[in-house]
């Protein structure tokens, strides 16, 4: 069954008021029926319905459970998307949510297209919500707004002021002696962030801006990615990467 994201706190009396079509509806859950819910301080909780009115189940908590799975000791994960054509952000931001991203940043760059457009916030909202709850992410994924790349690098600098280490990864086609993931990722950084063209990729003031802002230019491999799939692939190389750096210093092997 899906992972349930828990909203709101009990009510007055003590009970958990969920409004849901699906466990009503399609999953036609009734008085006594007990499934998984998911705080947002990552407890789990075993809720059994109690009584519904309409869509709404009024439900009682069970008992506190542990997770069934590890929590991955991951730093904080952020993905910088230069804005795609079409509906294309909608398929990157789940595909990131289910990877465990904790913050995705859009943002216009040089060959984005269109330079600007309507808030999507809460088309964006909907689809962390529903992704979260069907690959059980613990990540409490956020979205923000679409902004300039000048702006972008700009809250990149100001989040990342009071670290003494971050590390940025822009990923691109073409570089002549890219760095190994483990050289940039070794010791892991308490925050990493990636960043992922448009159609087109990245262009050379692009690349510019964001060495300057620090970031490190990587390298998938020979092939050219579709922008939707290159930022899949980059979190799943940085967390795979990220994994291996973690099992490896338990077993006190080098690097």
């Amino acid at each position: 069954m899906k992972q349930f994201i828990l909203k709101t706190e009990q009510d007055h009396e003590g009970f958990y008021r969920i409004k849901s079509h699906y466990l009503a509806r399609v999953r036609r859950l009734g008085p006594g029926d007990i499934f998984p819910a998911l705080l947002p301080d990552d407890r789990v909780l075993s809720l059994q319905v109690r009584s519904i009115k309409e869509d709404c189940l009024i439900c009682a908590s069970c008992v506190n459970v542990p997770n069934q799975r590890p929590v991955d000791q991951m730093p904080y994960l952020m993905l910088f998307q230069a804005m795609p054509k079409g509906t294309k952000m909608d398929t990157i931001i789940r595909q990131a949510t289910e990877s465990g991203v904790h913050e995705i940043v859009p943002f216009f760059s040089e060959y984005s297209v269109p330079k600007e457009g309507a808030d999507k916030s809460r088309r964006w909202n909907r689809i962390i919500t529903e992704a979260r709850q069907q690959s059980g992410s613990h990540s409490d994924t956020k979205v923000r707004e679409p902004v300039s790349r000048d702006a972008a690098l700009r809250y990149w600098k100001a989040l990342t002021s009071p670290y003494n280490r971050t590390v940025g990864l822009l990923f691109h086609q073409d570089l002549p002696e890219p760095l190994s993931f483990y050289q940039c990722l070794t010791p892991v950084p308490p925050v990493l962030a990636v960043a992922v063209g448009p159609e087109g990729g990245f262009s050379p003031d692009d690349r510019a801006q964001f060495s300057d802002a620090g970031f490190i230019a990587v390298v998938l491999g020979s092939t050219v990615l579709r922008t939707e799939t290159a930022a899949l692939a980059a979190i799943t190389t940085v967390r795979v990467v990220l994994l291996e750096i973690e099992e490896r210093t338990k077993l006190g092997i080098n690097i």
